[in-house]
């Protein structure tokens, strides 16, 4: 790649040279912060069945997969290369099974230099994993899908909320 430092002043994960770095948010205020994401593990009607009934042989799947999720977060910066270690004040996870599967939402929140939103993807993502770990007996097409930020709070954007309709 030959390019001139200039080239590369507009991408904040990348140094004069074109190189992967981590931005240094070192200046930033530490501000209360908050990310919401959501996702759906597609599922068969006789899996969802199980999982309502509580008859799913490996156990409490939904349990199992809001641990996960929660465990899953605290450990973003370890799976995300130029993800900042944050410390995480706070880490919900949802699950609620409906009839094509179940949806998780995960909130985190922190009070750091930087947000919260790929801790809240990452919790979502190995939730949904670990549930279908959990089922996968059950229903081996299971399928992971609409895994997306929702809302963001705090930082230099404030306030941002997907829009009605928007995927």
């Amino acid at each position: 790649m030959s390019a001139t430092g200039s080239e590369f002043a507009e991408f904040s994960h990348l140094d004069d040279k074109g190189a992967a770095r981590m931005v240094d948010v070192s200046a930033k205020d530490a501000v209360a912060r908050s990310a919401t994401a959501t996702g759906l593990v597609r599922l068969s009607a006789a899996c969802v069945a199980a999982l309502r009934a509580g008859e799913v042989p490996k156990g409490d799947a939904l349990s199992v997969a809001r641990i996960a999720g929660i465990m899953g977060a605290k450990r973003t910066p370890d799976l995300v290369p130029l993800c900042h270690p944050i410390a995480l004040h706070g880490v919900t996870v949802d699950l609620e099974v409906r009839d094509e599967g179940v949806a998780i939402r995960a909130v985190t929140r922190t009070a750091d230099r930087t947000g919260v939103e790929m801790e809240a993807l990452t919790s979502v993502t190995v939730a949904a994993l670990a549930l279908i770990d959990m089922v996968k007996a059950l229903d081996p097409a299971a399928v992971i899908t609409d895994v997306r930020v929702e809302e963001k709070i705090g930082g230099k954007t404030g306030v941002w909320r997907r829009p009605e309709g928007d995927r």
